[in-house]
């Protein structure tokens, strides 16, 4: 299915617990999406504490990563083709076992989950996102390198929690204190860009504002369309030169979303 002269359809979520999503509407996305790969981030749940129509659905192959830390964070892929190979973690003794990173190979990609900590400024937190981004960093410039000497493409689908541009979240000028859109946080992701990778929905969608992917479940941030775009797809230019279509599967109404995230879907013309 995913090889060269095919399609790939991939999407990525956060979906703010998978147990909990699985009640209010994702098991009938599942049921109804085109995807060939699904990444989840935030499933907060071990693999016996969901259903078997989540964690083993019919005509899917899935890897669950779940967190050591009970009902946190927990990565997952879903894949329609048996991946060749998967992989937990990105050789880091303090997040391997964190839950924030898988990866599989399919013939000639490899397609990872992230799910980059949030950060909290001046708390302990942000200095683990800190610690997280520059180790993960280090990862991603050796994964481009090693791929590229394979002959393979990479896409690093995920929670990245970091809006690069203003035109990434509706209210800039009020979060320029905040994590997620600190300078030194849209630096960082700057150099990911320039390293070798590319933002393939902002390469869709040059202008903005937006897609927004994000929006709080306070006041009225969904209903105004008061989101960050903080959901990406993060490629190899060899793959996001073929990138044709990039959808966010946004709710039609604030009481059908089924996570505060909402699934960013993207086609690949293989």
């Amino acid at each position: 299915m995913v090889r060269l002269g095919g399609v790939l359809t991939l999407s990525t979520v956060n979906v703010n617990g998978l147990r909990a999503a699985s009640k209010k509407g994702f098991v009938e996305w599942l049921a109804g999406t085109g995807a060939d790969v699904i990444c989840m981030q935030e499933t907060r749940a071990e693999p016996d504490q969901l259903t078997a129509e989540v964690r083993e659905p019919e005509g899917w192959h899935t890897t669950l990563a779940p967190s050591s830390a009970k009902g946190r964070a927990g990565v997952a892929i879903y894949s329609r083709t048996e991946p060749e190979d998967v992989r937990i973690g990105f050789g880091s003794a303090e997040f391997d076992d964190s839950g924030r990173y898988v990866e599989c190979d399919l013939p000639g990609v490899t397609i990872a989950s992230l799910y980059l900590p949030s950060g909290e400024v001046g708390t302990a937190r942000q200095d683990e996102k800190e610690r997280f981004m520059k180790e993960f960093g280090e990862y991603l410039a050796g994964l481009r390198e090693r791929a590229a000497s394979a002959g393979r493409e990479v896409v690093v689908c995920g929670d990245w929690n970091i809006a690069h541009q203003e035109i990434d979240l509706k209210n800039w000028k009020a979060n320029k204190k905040s994590a997620g859109f600190l300078p030194e946080e849209r630096a960082w992701l700057t150099e990911v860009f320039e390293s070798g990778y590319t933002d393939v929905v902002r390469s869709l969608h040059p202008e903005g504002p937006g897609p927004y992917s994000w929006w709080s479940y306070r006041g009225k941030a969904f209903d105004n369309d008061s989101g960050w775009r903080i959901d990406l797809q993060v490629a190899t230019p060899g793959l996001a030169e073929r990138a044709t279509e990039a959808v966010v599967e946004r709710a039609p109404t604030y009481d059908q979303r089924w996570s505060d995230h909402a699934p960013v879907t993207v086609t690949y013309d293989l």
